[in-house]
């Protein structure tokens, strides 16, 4: 059994709406999951009550009244009953075959941490959670989803104890998220990507809940902060920077020159399409030119 949790928003409006549907969607999890609601915002006890979720409302801040992972890690720890840990952010959707991919990892690595890619998909309606309501959503996520960049981690599962010396990085901040896989690294502990079986489900919405907003998450105080706890190289360990991967026929594969790929490819697109592009409607333009047909007086 999973022990999950996580710091709602305030549950108002459309962020009410896919908060509501992502913690459904972890309840339907089988076996079903231990779920802890961290922090006091609005409407967070009355979900809590409602869904039969366990509730913390204490949670240390910074100055800026962002929650701060090393005491939430803590608390999280102490809390809960299972020995398998997962962060998740509140507006992700959890499918079954998540569960499934985290048991497979327990039997093979005594430590690890599990990540996965996610993909970006609009939910502007609470979800009918009817049997088969996994079906509508992935063929939504097919027609219309866009897959997050390796930079884009929402979700974490580790063994209790995995993570000692946790720095108070403010949580909903750039750099937490990828200092987790930093320090597993530097523990020589297995990052094992799930993204191949069991990519997790971004629920799109704005930064309203945010004062600042997106600017405050991107460019603020907070998040120098969190960048020189981080170490200062930025994206320096990603989704790129995974070490096993599960595969779709239940293997466990090591994962190497990942980035180095990625950074070839982006190379070679930097300096043949978007530095060419000038050059390339030049050429463009004078093939038109000397085409069959065309007039040079127009």
């Amino acid at each position: 059994m999973l022990t999950i949790f996580t710091i709602p928003k305030p549950f108002k409006g459309h962020i009410a709406t896919i908060q509501r549907n992502a913690i459904h969607s972890w309840r339907l999890m089988l076996p079903r999951p231990e779920i802890i609601l961290f922090g006091n915002e609005e409407g967070a006890a009355q979900v809590a009550a409602e869904l039969g979720l366990l509730h913390e409302p204490q949670i240390a801040s910074n100055e800026h009244g962002t929650p701060l992972l090393d005491d939430l890690f803590l608390r999280a720890e102490s809390r809960a009953s299972s020995q398998w840990m997962c962060y998740v952010n509140a507006d992700i959707l959890l499918l079954s075959d998540f569960g499934g991919a985290v048991e497979q990892v327990t039997k093979v690595f005594g430590r690890f941490l599990c990540v996965s890619k996610r993909m970006n998909i609009d939910v502007p309606e609470a979800i009918k959670f009817s049997s088969d309501w996994e079906t509508p959503i992935k063929v939504r996520c097919r027609e219309t989803g866009q897959p997050g960049d390796h930079t884009s981690i929402d979700v974490f599962v580790f063994p209790k104890g995995a993570y000692r010396n946790v720095p108070n990085f403010g949580i909903g901040r750039l750099w937490f998220d990828q200092w987790l896989i930093k320090a597993a690294k530097e523990e020589k502990i297995p990052v094992v990507d799930l993204s191949l079986v069991a990519p997790v489900l971004h629920q799109n919405h704005d930064y309203n809940h945010v004062d600042g907003g997106r600017e405050r998450i991107w460019l603020g105080k907070e998040a120098e902060h969190n960048l020189r706890l981080y170490g200062g190289v930025k994206h320096a360990c990603t989704l790129l920077d995974v070490t096993h991967e599960l595969t779709a026929d239940g293997t466990f594969r090591r994962v190497r020159l990942r980035r180095l790929a990625f950074e070839t490819q982006h190379l070679f697109w930097d300096l043949f399409v978007r530095r060419t592009v000038g050059l390339r409607n030049v050429l463009k333009m004078r093939k038109k030119f000397w085409q069959p047909g065309h007039s040079r007086n127009g």
